[in-house]
């Protein structure tokens, strides 16, 4: 393999441990994102002068969080990813610090903005694991962190209920500053440093990811994919609130948030996805995915009265998503094993762009056709994403298997 993907035996540093590490570091990080979204009405107590703009907060953390993803993660392919990691570690620090010390709205809304821009340290413990590893166990690497990161996403909002609960919102963010802080200690004593892979400059360095989409349809089909796969998932998630508020539940937000718990199953599944992708091939596993997920809005469809229906379909949906999510990043490794930073910028933007598209669609689902039209709407972005799949060019199978 080239020295940027280099095989266990030219990187002693490359165990198991270090990818529990990565994927510590990937969940800590990225759960920062999600902690203020349960503490909106504390907010407006702690602010009734500007309960108008509570609102802001968690908008100011997503654009910061896809600015950061666009303008940080491609600086792994140029500088040591460790370094990357620790830099951004401090930085999110100092953010959450103030934020749990917010006197006004307005500064509390800038911290959180910071928190986003800096807390894609994610975006560099993924590739990162996609180096370390030999190209026979990538998928069980990059599967192992991307479940670190899952769980994250998942447990944020819960831990930060509960936190919130007995000791005020601004303990949520003073404990992420401790674990912060922690995290970086075990960074400096624990993981290796990354080999950069580029010499370009930061503004070529930026351009150089619109040359990566034009070379690699492989890329491009992924991304799709991707981004299809996640607008589905989204169509569901932004909506769930409502149909439980409604007959028959008559359920409050929380009760969303345990089906998140469920939703647990996904990340659990994603090592084993990995795996899976090593043995089988990534395209296999996301031809089984875009089925899943089609079979999860079936479900969904049958399932608008039924709490059981409705959990059957969500560990059915994120089994299928995360698990596609895993293979597609296994592929797009491949691709260019020195921009694995940029393809994976690239991957994640058109990610979140599905994503986005999912929610704004399931709105209009929702308030038009009601639970039947959003069911619709996730299996036309199924699809889409089937549509993709079925059309990557012979070109791109052969690169990325």
């Amino acid at each position: 393999m080239p020295s940027s993907s280099p095989a266990p035996h030219h990187h002693p540093h490359y165990s198991r441990a270090t990818l529990w590490l990565l994927a510590t570091i990937a969940g800590v990080s990225v759960a920062n994102i999600y902690f203020n979204q349960p503490l909106l009405e504390d907010f407006r107590a702690s602010f009734p002068e500007s309960a108008w703009l509570i609102g802001a907060v968690p908008a100011a953390t997503q654009l910061g969080y896809a600015l950061g993803m666009f303008f940080l993660a491609p600086l792994g392919d140029r500088f040591d990813r460790r370094l990357l990691i620790l830099l951004q570690l401090a930085a999110l620090a100092i953010a959450l610090v103030g934020a749990a010390g917010a006197p006004t709205l307005a500064v509390l809304i800038a911290a959180s903005f910071t928190i986003g821009v800096v807390a894609t340290i994610a975006q560099q413990a993924v590739p990162f694991s996609a180096e370390l590893a030999p190209a026979a166990e990538r998928g069980h690497a990059v599967g192992t962190v991307m479940s670190g990161l899952l769980l994250g996403i998942l447990l944020a909002r819960t831990v930060s209920g509960v936190v919130a609960q007995y000791f005020g919102w601004r303990a949520v963010f003073g404990a992420s500053v401790v674990a912060t802080i922690l995290l970086a200690v075990v960074v400096i004593t624990r993981l290796p440093k990354s080999r950069p892979t580029s010499t370009l400059p930061y503004g070529k360095l930026l351009v150089s990811m619109w040359h990566l989409v034009a070379e690699h349809p492989g890329l491009r089909e992924a991304s799709l994919t991707g981004g299809a796969m996640f607008a589905a998932f989204s169509i569901f998630w932004s909506v769930l609130t409502l149909l439980l508020a409604g007959e028959p539940f008559h359920m409050g937000p929380q009760a969303a948030g345990l089906f998140g718990i469920v939703g647990a199953a996904g990340a659990l599944a994603a090592p084993l996805a990995g795996k899976t992708a090593d043995r089988r091939g990534p395209r296999a596993v996301i031809s089984l995915s875009i089925a899943l997920v089609a079979l999860s809005f079936v479900v969904f469809a049958f399932s608008g009265r039924s709490i059981a229906g409705l959990v059957i379909g969500v560990i059915v949906l994120d089994v299928g998503v995360q698990a596609a999510q895993i293979s597609n990043q296994t592929r797009i490794y491949a691709l260019a094993p020195e921009a694995r930073s940029r393809v994976n910028t690239v991957y994640m933007v058109a990610y979140f762009i599905g994503g986005a598209a999912g929610s704004a669609v399931a709105s209009l689902a929702w308030h038009a056709f009601g639970w039947t039209g959003v069911c619709v709407a996730g299996l036309a972005a199924v699809g889409l994403a089937a549509l993709s799949h079925r059309r990557g060019r012979v070109g791109a199978e052969s690169q990325l298997g």
